[in-house]
């Protein structure tokens, strides 16, 4: 058990060996559901509807079942039996959050290497994750509400921009980044949700801003010139990113040293946590980008258990992590 992202204990396991690492994590995805499940034993590529050009994403956040205490009931028919009889009772009502997403079919289908002009289904399942956490709080959440509300967040290979519009609204101020194609479309997607009217304000999205952040550009510039690229948190450019996401980024080979390098960069040491949530498809392309990771040198890597579904796999590290920290 250490510290989590929060500052509070979650489930997780050190990373010290990718082999070793990939051994466990797909072991257990053979322990995992079959819903969804194709014949190669995947859940295909992981794209919601890429035949659709906008979407309605629907979050239904529901409170904790609170069993009540057990109460026995004489029957009827012998006046002797006994029998217990528990009601499941809700501490408070349901609640939806709708977001409505455009999609680039065109540039899915013309634009090579183009993965982010539709929605994949990690970023959904880790949004529901992290808003059903916020609203109805568990013992051991992943992020703290109130500690989440003062976050600064990179998000790198933000696609459609979704995460950007469900989260901004929990934390202190959130970049979205990706590769320049893409941001007219994260841009149109923020505008949509955070319109003048419609019960939302314009300054609901104030804390968001949208950069480019094309790790192959950033991988090609030397190391000085690679820390001006990245970009710093627009509301306090001095101060380092709290946290910086990805989530569903691992999916090409010779994407991954400029993405470990990216990370490496974007992350400050023994401030910035990394959290990388990812769809288990290909192993080797996993297994390399932790080995990646790992060899990066300074970084601790935990895995963290019982967050997503055994069909993700969901990772934090930090650069120069401190010892004090752990329970």
């Amino acid at each position: 058990m250490i510290k989590g992202l929060a500052g509070l204990a979650l489930n997780s396991e050190a990373v010290s060996d990718a082999d070793e690492e990939i051994f466990i994590v797909y072991t257990h995805l053979q322990q995992a559901s079959t819903d969804l499940v194709g014949s190669d034993g995947f859940r295909g590529l992981g794209q919601v509807d890429s035949r659709k050009d906008t979407l309605l994403i629907q979050f239904e956040l529901k409170p904790p079942a609170v069993q009540s205490d057990p109460q026995p009931e004489r029957s009827k028919a012998t006046k002797r039996k006994t029998k217990t009889k528990t009601k499941t009772l809700f501490n408070a009502s349901t609640k939806t959050i709708e977001v409505d997403l455009f999609q680039d079919k065109t540039a899915l289908r013309s634009r090579k290497g183009d993965t982010g002009s539709v929605l994949w289904r990690a970023s959904i399942e880790f949004a529901q994750i992290v808003l059903q956490q916020h609203f109805f709080q568990p013992e051991n959440p992943l992020f703290d509400k109130a500690a989440l509300a003062n976050y600064r967040v990179l998000e790198l290979g933000a696609g459609t921009g979704l995460l950007s519009i469900v989260f901004s609204p929990l934390v202190r101020s959130y970049t979205v980044s990706d590769i320049s194609d893409l941001l007219p479309l994260i841009r149109k997607n923020i505008v949509l949700n955070f319109p003048h009217g419609k019960n939302k304000t314009s300054s609901m999205a104030s804390n968001i801003s949208v950069e480019e952040l094309d790790w192959l550009t950033l991988f090609s510039l030397p190391s000085p010139a690679r820390m001006r690229y990245c970009p710093c948190p627009f509301d306090a450019p001095t101060e380092p990113w709290d946290l910086v996401l990805l989530v569903d980024c691992i999916y090409h080979p010779s994407l991954l040293p400029a993405l470990v390098e990216t990370i490496d960069v974007a992350a400050t040491q023994s401030k910035s946590w990394v959290l990388v949530a990812v769809e288990l498809r290909q192993e080797d392309v996993v297994r390399e980008f932790l080995d990646l990771w790992l060899k990066k040198g300074q970084w601790t890597l935990w895995r963290l258990e019982g967050v997503l579904s055994l069909h993700y796999g969901i990772w934090m590290g930090q650069k120069g992590y401190e010892r004090q920290s752990d329970l």
